[in-house]
């Protein structure tokens, strides 16, 4: 019976594997022919397909509110609500799902009004089964390469893959060790330091050097982002969630699946949001602002901090079951002013970078002074600092003059007191020399504005 029915409608038997991709495809078959739908379920869900299947239109756009489809098969002719009109109600739906239309009684203009509307390609019975795995295969493929175009659109902009992390001191050079084993675990990564140090360059290259390297890193700031924003920033949107929401809107969780998401400044992350973020990390499923469909997104947390997050749990600002789960692996990058070894390596890597400055160098007397800053703004202000001292000069050795007035010597063996000096007449100079301007000044100083802003607690200046 089956084989009889088979030859009728799809003329040969299951054709080989060809679909291949890593994820499971998930198809919808909307057709009012029982028998068709259960013979291309068996056949299909032998592939390794994902198959629902109802005989009603109405019943159809019901599923397609719930779930997320890759493909829809689609009989133009059934009872109640046609192929044509459930169509135009995925368009109104903003469905990313490929429609390819079955039909018996195909005309010319049928099928033009079909591809008007959306359809990828329509088969008329009986159909080939290999020629309708050929198309699905094909439909497939242009909504990944329509999701993978979205992506590069709209993932935050960000630095070369390639970037190295420079690193000559023993402490860095055993961090970079430990960051290699730590890639390949696939678990929760925190990354801890101060502002400035390099911990988004670390969790890019633990993504680098993971199974995921392949796949997108998409990373946002938790502190850069105002409250109100980061939560449909993170989750995406559903058209109608709210004033403005006038299309739906993938979130940085759904950009990120099968990839890294890099959550920089973790510890200023919204009390409330954290709840939705451990339900993501527990159970790989979210639903964006607006909407009533689970997604399933498979994505490895990489976070970072200069907060002590056990002091943000104790003050009520930051969760403890949440901690639990982001510290599987924690990894801490000491500050530029504990591997003064880095410093010349980093000038080099700066000057190389550059085709402007490959001329210029530091004399022994100003890369001493670099060498014996403390640099409360880490490997960001160094760089900082480089720049505007060759972009200023005038010849190709950079002289000690030459420098920030506050780069000078200092004695190996200072205490800590006198660092603390240096460091605090340096803000100030910046502070002056930025017409007061903190914003300005945290830049110039190659640290974050919160940062600037708890080093001028700590030494009492308020103006």
């Amino acid at each position: 019976m089956r084989a009889s029915f088979f030859t009728v409608y799809c003329r040969k038997k299951r054709c080989p594997v060809l679909f291949p991709e890593k994820e499971i495809m998930k198809i919808l078959i909307a057709d009012d022919e029982k028998n068709l739908r259960m013979i291309l379920k068996n056949e299909l869900s032998a592939e390794g397909i994902e198959i629902t299947e109802t005989g009603s239109g109405q019943q159809a756009l019901s599923l397609f509110e719930k779930e997320e489809y890759d493909v829809l098969l689609l009989d133009l002719n059934m009872p109640g609500m046609s192929g044509i009109e459930v169509l135009k109600r995925m368009k109104a739906l903003d469905s990313p799902a490929e429609v390819i239309v079955l039909t018996a009684n195909a005309t010319l203009s049928t099928a033009v009004e079909a591809m008007k509307l959306g359809a990828y390609d329509y088969l008329t019975k009986p159909f080939n089964l290999a020629e309708l795995s050929s198309v699905i295969e094909k439909a497939c493929e242009k909504k990944n390469l329509r999701s993978e175009n979205f992506l590069l659109k709209t993932q935050i902009k960000r630095e070369a893959e390639g970037r190295r992390f420079v690193a000559k001191s023993p402490v860095m050079l055993g961090l970079l060790e430990t960051v290699n084993k730590v890639a390949l675990a696939d678990f929760p990564v925190l990354v801890t330091g101060e502002s400035g140090t390099g911990k988004e360059l670390i969790a890019r290259i633990i993504h680098r050097e993971s199974n995921r390297s392949e796949q997108p890193f998409v990373a946002i700031n938790c502190g850069a982002i105002p409250e109100t924003m980061i939560e449909s920033e993170l989750f995406g949107f559903e058209k109608g969630a709210f004033t403005g929401a006038h299309a739906k809107k993938p979130g940085l969780l759904e950009l990120a699946n099968n990839g890294t998401l890099f959550l920089d400044e973790i510890g200023d992350m919204p009390i409330a949001l954290q709840v939705k973020l451990l339900r993501v990390i527990e159970t790989g499923s979210f639903f964006r602002l607006g909407g009533v469909r689970e997604l399933k997104v498979n994505v490895r947390i990489v976070s970072a901090t200069n907060k002590e997050l056990k002091t943000e749990i104790a003050k009520g600002s930051f969760r403890q079951d949440l901690f639990y789960r982001i510290t599987t692996l924690t990894l801490n990058i000491p500050p530029l002013r504990e591997r003064k070894e880095d410093i010349a390596p980093l000038v080099e890597q700066v000057t190389g970078a550059n085709p402007a400055f490959k001329l210029k160098r530091f004399s022994p007397e100003a890369m001493g002074a670099l060498k014996e800053y403390p640099w409360p703004g880490n490997v960001r202000e160094l760089q900082n600092t480089i720049h505007r001292a060759f972009l200023l000069s005038s010849g190709d050795v950079i002289d000690l003059h030459e420098l920030p007035t506050d780069l000078v010597p200092l004695d190996r063996k200072v205490s800590g007191t006198k660092l603390e000096t240096v460091e605090k007449k340096h803000i100030l100079a910046i502070l002056k020399e930025s017409g007061g301007q903190r914003g300005k000044a945290a830049e110039l100083l190659g640290i974050d504005p919160k940062t600037l802003y708890r080093k001028l607690q700590g030494y009492g200046i308020k103006d």
